[in-house]
């Protein structure tokens, strides 16, 4: 059973504009609700994929019971704490000719420690259960960036494989708990070294130094220069899919997901990987955030290429 966390638990609402202006009233071409958060996202796309897994977290107000209603019709079980607030609705605002897009987020949960603490016993509980957790996304306002320290290292003490993807602060300091797995994008890899890379050796080699500190495995996802995999032993660069973007939120998710299902099912993490990112591209075609077409997951999976990368490390 692949267990899933997210702190912010989210919906998004998605907007296709002509245009992405300011001071101005614009009428969207087409709208979508779809699911939010990086943790319930991974889960949203693995009961597509029909891959049991268990989503825990915080949640709150209508919006809470939406993003509930919305796991369990894809067979996702589901233990979240319900705490004070809502759980916020993220606005994507997508320009419909290409030229970008846009989210718009604000804080709202209301979480307090008696809410950490009705969390942790069914964390705790759900490792009994977990072949691999999946700890991704920022963490509501109040609450330190150490709790991922407490979930990363309650997961390796009873030897459960974690997967974890956030931005700063709370990437940091999870990685202090060595995570088996960390997967930053291009700028959260940036705000992590405090610095831009402007090329793939240049994020290679940061992914390097998170390996040679933290004992974890860097799958990077790096956009237009497709991603890297340092693992234990071998490098792999994974060159990009040509694909026409309609919307990128929850591309990144779509790798966790392939990487959760692998390592779960104790299949090689090169499979993981090449179904990562051939969700990541599948999703792109799609209008909501983290939704997909099978069909074209089954398609990319062929195309993805794994290339041992030249700058292996000892």
């Amino acid at each position: 059973m692949i267990v899933t966390f997210t702190g912010n638990t989210s919906l998004d609402q998605i907007l296709f504009v002509p245009t992405l202006a300011r001071e101005d009233t614009v009428r969207a071409s087409r709208t979508y609700e779809s699911m939010g958060g990086k943790g319930t996202d991974v889960s949203w796309i693995l009961g597509k994929l029909g891959v049991p897994s268990l989503a825990l977290g915080f949640i709150a107000g209508r919006n809470g019971e939406r993003i509930t209603e919305m796991l369990h019709e894809r067979g996702v079980e589901t233990d979240f704490v319900a705490v004070g607030g809502e759980s916020r609705r993220n606005v994507v605002i997508i320009d419909q000719d290409g030229v970008g897009q846009v989210t718009y987020t604000a804080p709202t949960l209301h979480v307090e420690e008696k809410h950490v603490r009705a969390l942790l016993p069914r964390y705790r509980a759900a490792l009994g259960r977990a072949t691999c957790v999946v700890l991704a996304g920022t963490l509501p306002g109040g609450l330190p960036p150490s709790l991922y320290i407490d979930l990363i290292s309650m997961a390796r003490a009873q030897g459960v494989p974690v997967v974890f993807d956030a931005s700063e602060p709370f990437l940091s300091s999870g990685l202090k708990a060595g995570p088996t797995f960390v997967k930053p994008n291009l700028p959260e890899l940036e705000a992590l070294v405090g610095h831009p890379l402007r090329t793939v050796e240049a994020a290679f080699s940061a992914g390097l130094e998170l390996k040679r500190r933290h004992g974890t495995s860097p799958i990077l996802s790096l956009g237009e220069w497709g991603g890297l995999a340092i693992l234990p032993e071998r490098t792999y660069h994974i060159p990009p899919l040509k694909v026409e973007v309609v919307n990128s939120a929850g591309a990144g998710d779509g790798v966790l997901a392939g990487l959760a299902t692998s390592v779960s099912g104790g299949y090689p993490v090169e499979e993981g990987i090449e179904l990562g990112f051939a969700i990541a591209a599948a999703v792109l075609l799609s209008p909501r955030t983290a939704d997909f077409d099978p069909a074209d997951v089954e398609r990319f999976c062929t195309e993805i290429s794994l290339i041992p990368y030249k700058g292996e490390q000892c």
